[in-house]
């Protein structure tokens, strides 16, 4: 029945802005207005700030706009500055990596080297807003779960766009910014190291991708099915036993077998979405540097088949024409 199907909030509390907690002093203090709008009650807490920045936010959004404006000026430029075209190419443009030739060197900055520039500038960005995220963290009391989670992305980022080229000795082998050249970088990838699914830890990195997001989905959709009776407020189900914590209790071990805890649940879909990227960037640091083809490589390990000859080897065209080998 539809009224069973509460997929938005559809009743909204309205409560006098809470500014939030006292914080130490040393903290700057939270700037803004906070203001309400149901659009956002619809999908989370209808309360919008204030906001805190403090110097780290606020260098961290500084590095970010430097680069976002170093990569989308010289995507505007690669199209003569045609504003049209700039739209309407958005999706293929590319700020590109320096050529194989400049190794680890400094290219320059046409050449490659805003490409080096934005990437400072990005990482720096990011770098600063994971130290935030920590420190507010421990501001408030908290543990730093969401740091840890952000550092596997991070991780994944770093291997990517430096970790890798350094240990392959060329700026080159980097990602480029951009949306479908990134996917055409990813496809190149595979393609020139014998199919990236030969790779173990790719294949573990699925797992916890589709693992993550069945967790995930599971948990959301169970608090949904018993937000009639009060399941979304877990700390006071946790505390007080009700009864909408013991149908979705029932319903688990009917469906599943066993019991999910509002902990447990938790627990599990974090390690798997932490384990997605952590997996992923250990696959990627491997193929090149230790693996040259991950086909032939899941032959030897007897994970990929061994695909039989249909037709005759191809001779080289040199010896047919009299040359030496």
């Amino acid at each position: 029945m539809a009224e069973y199907q509460n997929i938005f909030t559809r009743i909204q509390v309205r409560a006098p802005a809470y500014p939030g907690i006292p914080l130490k002093r040393g903290n700057y203090a939270r700037t803004g207005k906070p203001i309400f709008n149901r659009l956002m009650g619809w999908i989370g807490d209808a309360q919008i700030g204030p906001i805190y920045l403090g110097t780290l936010g606020l260098a961290s959004l500084i590095c970010g706009f430097i680069a976002f404006e170093i990569i989308g000026l010289n995507m505007w430029a690669s199209v003569n500055w045609d504003p049209i075209q700039f739209i309407r190419q958005l999706p293929w443009l590319a700020l590109e990596p320096p050529s194989p030739a400049y190794g680890l060197r400094l290219p320059p900055l046409a050449e490659g080297g805003w490409w080096l520039v934005a990437g400072f500038f990005l990482t720096t960005s990011i770098l600063l807003w994971w130290v935030r995220i920590y420190r507010r963290a421990r501001a408030l009391g908290m543990g730093t779960h969401v740091a840890w989670a952000f550092a596997a992305a991070i991780w994944l980022y770093l291997v990517l766009g430096f970790i890798r080229p350094l240990l392959m000795g060329s700026w080159s082998e980097a990602v480029p910014f951009g949306i479908f050249p990134h996917l055409d970088w990813t496809a190149a990838l595979s393609i020139r190291y014998g199919n990236l699914f030969y790779c173990p830890f790719h294949m573990l990195s699925i797992v916890f991708l589709y693992g993550s997001t069945l967790l995930f989905a599971m948990h959301g959709a169970t608090i949904l099915a018993v937000s009639r009776y009060g399941g979304e407020r877990e700390l006071e189900q946790v505390v007080d036993r009700g009864t909408a914590a013991e149908r979705a209790a029932l319903f688990w071990r009917w469906t599943m077998g066993f019991n999910a805890t509002f902990e447990s649940l938790h627990r599990w879909a974090w390690w798997f979405a932490v384990l997605c990227p952590l997996a992923g960037g250990i696959g990627i640091l491997l193929t090149g540097t230790v693996v040259d083809n991950w086909y032939l490589w899941g032959v030897k390990h007897g994970i990929a088949p061994s695909y039989p000859l249909v037709f005759p080897p191809t001779p080289d065209p040199a010896l047919l024409s009299g040359g030496h080998s």
